[in-house]
């Protein structure tokens, strides 16, 4: 799996995630989409019309613009001024002349002076380009709103993965009340009566509420990081990492606690992913990892 293709994988996550909210309410994801004579590899289309609750939807309806937002990812081994006015220009015959569209481009190669040129000197304040470097890891923007603001959102390269994970809450709210709860008694038992009165208890529930999200936070729960090198999984505030080159096959596993995981093999033993605990989708994790361990 080549890193173009990863990023295209890594936006299209971010987009079902919901990550590019602060762009747009993105509603349809498209992959190898037309336009015109040219065709993108993802295409999403939103608006800024609120989706929430039912204040908001009405403030939105009566002040937010309804004209249309297009995001369009475009991949390349080496772009020139030609190609980058082919692109606006066909996106610009396809949507409406008040619509916003955010082009996001990827190139494997080191940006060319006129290259980048052409990019920060789009003229149009309804195209904002973000356009990316590989190999010298350098972001070019547009010199507007909209490619700024694009450039700030749109992230390329990286992949992060994070689920509320309940059961280990609970874990985390029941040891902290129990903390309390005993430490309440102990008061109790020293003549103390005040610390089991109900209303107290019902403190206690609170504070617990709010420490055990704490510990919750700081011991068990689970973000992984992902790029077209490795990989690194904090659990808490310990952390893990690894390179998909020193893996050479994935597979499904299911822990004895009925946890899925997907397992990495390599010849100093195995490490395992796990996928609800970071929400991952297994069927499109698998394909992920499996492209990124089996790449050339």
């Amino acid at each position: 799996m080549s890193e173009l293709e990863f990023v295209i994988d890594v936006v299209e996550e971010q987009l079902v995630r919901g990550n590019l909210r602060w762009l747009a309410n993105f509603s349809e994801i498209h992959k190898d989409y037309p336009v015109g004579d040219v065709v993108f590899p993802l295409y999403a289309l939103g608006s800024l019309q609120e989706k929430g609750f039912f204040l908001s939807k009405i403030f939105s309806a009566l002040v937010t613009p309804r004209y249309k937002i297009h995001l369009l990812l475009y991949t390349q081994q080496d772009f020139d001024p030609k190609l980058i006015r082919k692109l606006i220009l066909a996106c610009k015959s396809k949507f409406g002349a008040e619509d916003w569209i955010f082009l996001g481009l990827v190139q494997s190669q080191a940006f060319q002076k006129d290259t980048k040129k052409a990019i920060a000197d789009t003229a149009d304040k309804n195209v904002g380009i973000a356009a990316y470097s590989l190999k010298s890891k350098e972001t070019v923007t547009s010199e507007n709103v909209l490619g700024k603001g694009l450039a700030k959102q749109l992230k390329l390269t990286e992949a992060k993965f994070e689920a509320f994970d309940l059961p280990n809450y609970l874990k985390s709210f029941t040891v902290t009340l129990l903390f309390i709860v005993l430490f309440q008694i102990f008061l109790s038992l020293y003549g103390f009566l005040q610390a089991m009165h109900p209303l107290v208890f019902l403190i206690a529930i609170m504070v617990s509420l709010v420490a055990g999200y704490r510990l919750y936070k700081t011991r068990y729960h689970m973000t992984l990081f992902m790029d077209s090198v490795g990989f690194k999984l904090w659990e808490g505030k310990t952390a893990k990492e690894g390179k998909w080159a020193n893996f050479s096959d994935v597979t499904i596993y299911v822990t004895p606690k009925r946890e899925t995981c997907l397992r990495l093999h390599s010849k100093n033993g195995t490490f395992d992913l796990p996928l609800s605990r970071t929400g991952l989708s297994r069927k499109d994790a698998y394909s992920m990892i499996k492209r990124l361990i089996k790449k050339e």
